[in-house]
């Protein structure tokens, strides 16, 4: 497929995923994958230079080149839906970055897929700027759920006509 190579023209912010795990249950002919994806660091240089203090010493642990994330899917063709669940792998210690989704064929028409998503942001350890690097990272995940529906769009166009 498409994006199965990064960095990709429609994904640009993803160098590389590599799938760790993956297997079908037999029983109920589910897919599972778990992929860790490597992502640029896409916070602004000026909000990198945060220094936040722990117990031991203070860091600027913002100013990394790139960021880890883990993606478990599961795929029911049969039930004809996919439910993922991904995480922030770096700075767990400071953040929890979280989203669910799900696809699956619409009630309304089979040929039709319903998505559903929810995130969840929680930023601690940084003080007064807690909220702001919340609103920066609740921003950037807005705009890559729209990226990632319209990158869906393109591909089952491509694929599907």
């Amino acid at each position: 497929t498409f994006l199965s190579q990064y960095p990709s023209p429609m994904e640009k912010h993803v160098m590389a995923v590599e799938t760790v795990e993956e297997k079908t249950d037999l029983s109920t002919g589910i897919i599972y994958r778990r992929r860790i994806a490597t992502c640029q660091n896409v916070i602004p240089e000026i909000l990198r230079k945060v220094t936040i203090y722990n117990s031991i010493s203070q860091v600027s642990v913002l100013k990394v080149p790139d960021i880890y994330l883990e993606e478990e899917s599961w795929l029911n063709m049969e039930k004809r839906n996919m439910a993922m669940r991904s995480h922030c792998l770096t700075w767990t210690q400071y953040a929890s970055l979280s989203e669910e989704s799900v696809f699956r064929e619409s009630l309304e028409n089979p040929n039709w897929t319903d998505f559903t998503q929810k995130g969840r942001i929680s930023v601690t350890g940084a003080g007064l700027l807690n909220c702001v690097l919340e609103a920066f990272a609740q921003s950037f995940l807005k705009q890559g759920v729209k990226k990632g529906i319209k990158i869906m769009e393109t591909l089952l166009q491509e694929q599907c006509g």
